[in-house]
């Protein structure tokens, strides 16, 4: 039985892939083992985002050649879809395979000989139909993530992302809701919906269908008891959409919003479609419909060109908004990208600057979003241990949350009472009795 070893970098959709490889591996009858351990076959899943994370995928594939000399390394993901020649000639690598190929990756590992490195990318932006990857189980067991949607048709100025991903392209309609139920009927208490750009979920079926459409359906037929939606664009949450979540029986009230600036003359060279007023409206209008949802932020920090005014439109936006959380992302420069070709990149010790005043604005502001709930009860779905003998969980609108309970109440949700916050502001708690 040969050992497989799987690293992932990057988003969501790259670990539900990978996920899904180690299914189909496991299922050939490979032992999957940690990438830190010997393994036969390393496998490496690359995300593409920046030039950093190429690196890092470069870093990882000779950590695996030095942990075995004699493995055969295999490169997918995002680095591997774009850059397909520079990876198979590095030392140890025998396939470099696309994204698209991560379907058949057992078929593939059963090819693998000792001759030169194989390249199988297929040209992903040809593609018009998304083939779903199979997932029966998580390692969480508690949370499930459900791949609906892949590719994008934005084509920001900053991101690598639609080159790498191909076109939008959504699972039929009718096969994500089986997905859905079969994940409910299997006792995953909660499906977290995943994609690159899951607003545009359904425009490219025939016919047509929407991601609102979908979360209807899911709450008509109340097949899981948590549904969680992944990122929309600010742009793309209608009216709606608000009064659908202010009904929910079981759509968690939570959204992660992609603002990446709070100032308008950088969303207008990032190639963003709203305004910062927009994103101020949209916040409103959610937080009145839905008091206590938590609404996240992306952002990022020095784009080519932000000036301090710039900047500083960003930080009061977020400082004037109850957010929940922010992900700050440094301006990294992508070759390929049009914002790689603008002028006015700043130095790196004002993007780190910057970034760092970001990320204590958004420390600030989860503290905050927990301290809310103090005193109140709220329902947490336990997900594992957590330090002296209590557990861990995570509440319908987003909150980390430990109390004490037995070990074994996983995948249970239990009425928590929440009694403080830590300082990353996660929670304490205790259960209801």
């Amino acid at each position: 039985m040969k050992k497989v070893a799987i690293t992932t970098l990057g988003c969501k959709t790259n670990q539900f892939e990978s996920a899904a490889m180690t299914e189909a591996l496991g299922r050939d009858g490979y032992q999957l083992v940690p990438f830190a351990e010997g393994a036969d076959i390393y496998i490496v899943n690359t995300c593409t985002v920046t030039a950093k994370t190429d690196a890092e995928s470069r870093r990882l594939i000779r950590r695996a050649c030095r942990w075995n000399p004699d493995a055969k390394i295999v490169v997918t993901g995002c680095y591997a879809q774009l850059s397909a020649s520079d990876l198979k000639d590095l030392p140890g690598v025998a396939l470099v395979m696309g994204n698209r190929e991560k379907g058949g990756v057992a078929e593939l590992l059963r090819q693998l000989d000792s001759g030169v490195a194989r390249v199988e990318v297929a040209d992903i932006g040809a593609e018009r139909q998304m083939e779903p990857l199979p997932l029966e189980s998580f390692a969480e067991h508690t949370r499930a993530f459900l791949q609906v949607q892949n590719g994008c048709n934005c084509f920001c100025t900053y991101c690598i992302v639609p080159y790498a991903r191909g076109r939008s392209r959504s699972v039929p309609f009718a096969e994500v809701l089986q997905g859905i139920r079969r994940l409910g009927e299997s006792g995953f208490r909660e499906v977290v919906l995943t994609g690159i750009h899951l607003g545009a979920y359904g425009l490219d079926l025939e016919p047509k269908a929407e991601l609102l459409e979908l979360l209807r359906a899911v709450e008509l037929e109340g097949m899981v008891e948590r549904l969680r939606v992944g990122s929309v664009e600010p742009n793309e949450v209608s009216t709606e959409f608000i009064h659908f979540l202010a009904s929910s029986r079981h759509t968690c009230p939570h959204l992660h919003l992609p603002l990446q600036s709070g100032s308008a003359t950088v969303l207008e060279r990032m190639g963003r479609r709203y305004a910062p007023e927009t994103v101020r409206e949209l916040v409103s209008s959610l937080l009145e419909a839905v008091p206590d949802m938590a609404i996240g932020f992306d952002v990022i920090a020095g784009f080519p060109g932000e000036s301090d005014e710039e900047h500083r439109a960003t930080c009061e936006l977020i400082d004037s908004l109850p957010v929940a959380y922010l992900h700050v992302f440094p301006y990294s420069s992508r070759p390929g990208t049009k914002a790689a070709a603008m002028p006015g990149h700043l130095p790196p010790s004002v993007i780190k600057s910057r970034a760092e005043e970001l990320r204590l604005l958004g420390e600030g502001k989860k503290r905050a979003f927990a301290g809310r709930f103090v005193g109140r009860e709220l329902p947490v779905l336990v997900q594992g241990k957590a330090d002296g003998g209590r557990v861990s969980g995570l509440s319908r609108n987003y909150l980390s949350v430990s109390f004490a309970a037995p070990s074994d109440s996983r995948g249970e949700e239990i009425s928590v009472r929440i009694t403080g916050v830590n300082e990353d502001g996660s929670c304490l708690g205790e259960p209801v009795k």
